[in-house]
């Protein structure tokens, strides 16, 4: 049965619309127990005893497919296999044939295709507008997931965890899953079925006759045979809406992406998408936190007041804290268009009424343009509260302090890397070394101001921010180099004039465009069609035996990629394969964190380091960066329960913002 559960499992922060959680308090409400499900609620001495979603085939949701805009209801609902014997085969038949299936989860839509199925994968691709950003798989166990990709004990267990997240995990060298799954990238993320549905996915072929249940000391992998292939678990929406939830929604919306619909009748109160984690030094480093994780809350070291934190504008997730708690949100996703924006309002409202929390402080981060700043003020200035301005990097440092429990009565130096952040001068910050408590920070050193001509359009475009770095370094375009043939003459006249007068070329000091930079000038990419594209894909290339470095210039608060830049440019001409480019690259950055630090510590005593920010995903530069800092005497802190990219941002508001506060600010 699609839908079973027990105290220990099944759907609880999807299904909740308040508390106390009682059934009559969530989208299991209108089921009515029948005469069974409702003696094993009753019994103290029954696992489920009041298990809230506890259902069975006669009383509870029910699950149909919807092949062509027809409705193909299961009628016959008087044994516990006749829905999986209709509407889960007739989904399986359509996957193994090809077919993308749009399947209703635990906090939304899925769009599934065999993974093996290079044609099957490439239509999705090109359905949902997602050209080259992977997509994440689901197999019916590990021994599955060996056969592509190595797992580590580590990996193994949080693959199994109860969170049952998307692990990262690096890939096999061979050809079993299609190659427009994970289009350069040496990762691919996988997990396993955490719901009886996906499960019943996996079952091999179910007939009344022959069905036999699992011997109960059966070990967990032999439960179903693992005869089908992986499958890609993509989110249900196309690029850059939220997934849908609704089944009319999704049967109208999702029409255009999906040849079938496998559907259910339990509603979904709040969306939810997977989480994404990859293991780092044996433990969690966590990128997306959502489903599983949220909204269990982050334990601060101080108690603080009843607030909302807004977040960022990309990877958006939010905050509300209460006593000594931080609950953050569900991955809300960037705040770029109106149905996401209402997915946050939705979301913030909620948590509130779920968290009994009326905010006195709200939070926010200092981009003008940022929506989750303009309902940050507008909601201050309406319903009277206290609203306090947060500088992103600033955040960055303190999400890290927050979770790993320092109370903040000593400043650290902070090394805030990231691609784009609102700076306290009106730049783009994002190369950044801190001197941060909570309640303030001096900005003790950055990546030298480069122009990135055309704004937005440069991120889109890197050989734009390619060509700024190789002005920079007084270096002459010239036809040999990847970048200056991407553009054409028009166009190198255009940048040009645009690094010379300012003219919509804002100046940053960001470590993601030094990185999109030095990807373009390799050769690894000239466009990308998703955030961090060029940076992924430049690691993913790295060497990891080469130990060579290149070198930044340090002159007082300013470091100059200048001389990394005229390296990097001898090596390409060279004919230095990319692999020993990217990992020099890697090398020089740690190298150089070191040598900052270092200065900073000589300077002001300073022994305790924060990395954040979401360069940090990196694990080749976090890994190189940690093992100079380490090596160097620093005690260094790094995420483990929040991402280190702005979907941790809206904790370290928080902790700021009641620092502030406290403080009379």
């Amino acid at each position: 049965y699609p839908f079973i559960n027990c105290t220990h499992c099944g759907p609880r922060f999807t299904i909740i619309k308040d508390i106390p959680y009682d059934r009559p308090l969530t989208t299991m409400s209108p089921f009515e127990m029948c005469p069974d499900c409702a003696k094993e609620y009753a019994d103290p001495l029954d696992r489920r005893f009041h298990a809230q979603p506890v259902a069975c085939p006669m009383c509870g949701p029910k699950v149909w497919i919807v092949v062509s805009g027809q409705r193909s209801v299961v009628s016959d609902q008087r044994s516990a296999f006749s829905i999986q014997h209709s509407a889960i085969p007739e989904a399986q038949r359509l996957l193994d044939q090809g077919n993308i299936v749009a399947i209703k989860g635990l906090g939304g839509f899925h769009l599934a295709c065999d993974a093996t199925n290079d044609a099957a994968v490439s239509e999705l691709r090109q359905r949902k507008g997602r050209v080259d950003k992977p997509f994440a798989l689901m197999a019916a166990n590990v021994e599955m997931i060996e056969q592509f990709c190595e797992v580590t004990a580590e990996e193994r267990q949080l693959l199994e965890s109860k969170e049952r997240p998307i692990v990262l995990l690096n890939k096999k060298s061979v050809p079993m899953i299609s190659r427009h799954v994970a289009p350069g990238q040496s990762t691919l993320g996988v997990m396993l079925p955490y719901t009886p549905l996906h499960e019943l996915l996996f079952a091999p072929d179910l007939h009344p006759s022959s069905f036999i249940p699992p011997m109960p000391d059966s070990p967990p992998e032999s439960r179903w045979a693992a005869r089908r292939h992986p499958l890609v678990m993509t989110s249900g929406n196309f690029s850059e809406e939220p997934i849908a939830t609704d089944n009319e929604d999704a049967l109208a919306r999702l029409a255009p992406l999906a040849d079938a619909f496998l559907l259910h009748n339990r509603d979904i109160h709040v969306r939810c998408d997977d989480s994404v984690v990859r293991v780092f030094e044996g433990r969690e480093l966590p990128i997306r936190r959502s489903r599983g994780y949220a909204p269990y809350p982050v334990k601060l070291p101080f108690s603080v007041p009843p607030m909302l934190a807004a977040g960022a504008e990309l990877k958006n997730t939010f905050c509300v804290t209460r006593e000594g708690y931080a609950f953050l949100s569900h991955h809300i996703g960037d705040l770029e268009n109106y149905e996401t924006l209402r997915s946050f309002e939705d979301g913030v409202a909620h948590f509130e009424r779920l968290f009994r929390i009326v905010p006195e402080v709200i939070a926010y981060d200092l981009h003008p343009n940022y929506l989750a700043t303009r309902y940050a003020l507008e909601r201050a200035e309406r319903d009277g509260i206290q609203s306090i301005g947060v500088q992103h990097h600033h955040a960055h440092i303190a999400a890290c302090m927050a979770e790993n429990g320092l109370i903040g009565d000593r400043p650290v130096i902070g090394v805030a890397f990231d691609g784009t952040g609102y700076g306290a001068d009106g730049a783009i910050w994002g190369g950044e070394f801190l001197i941060a408590d909570y309640r303030g920070f001096e900005r003790a050193a950055h990546l030298a101001y480069m122009p990135l001509p055309g704004g937005d359009t440069a991120i889109r475009h890197p050989y734009r921010i390619a060509l700024s770095a190789l002005r920079s370094a007084e270096i002459e375009w010239a036809d040999d180099l990847a970048p200056v043939k991407a553009a054409t003459s028009i166009e190198q006249a255009a940048i040009a004039k645009q690094i010379e007068s300012g003219l919509n070329a804002p100046l940053t000091s960001s470590l993601g465009r030094l990185f999109d930079a030095v990807a373009s000038i390799a050769g690894v990419r000239q466009a990308v069609n998703y955030e961090g594209q060029a940076a992924i894909e430049f690691e993913a290339l790295a060497d990891r035996s080469e130990m060579g470095e290149y070198h930044f210039e340090i002159d007082g608060d300013s470091v100059s990629a200048a001389p990394l830049i005229r390296s990097v440019v001898a090596d390409v001409r060279s004919d230095v394969p990319v692999s020993i480019v990217s990992a020099r690259f890697h090398n020089s950055l740690a190298a150089m964190v070191r040598d900052v630090c270092e200065s900073i510590r000589a300077r002001r005593g300073l022994n305790e380091v924060a990395l954040s920010g979401g360069v940090f995903q990196n694990v080749t530069l976090l890994k190189r960066t940690l093992e100079r800092l380490r090596a160097a005497g620093f005690v260094v802190y790094v995420h483990r329960l929040v991402p280190p990219n702005d979907g941790g941002l809206s904790l370290g508001q928080a902790v700021i913002a009641a620092a502030l506060r406290v403080q009379g600010r």
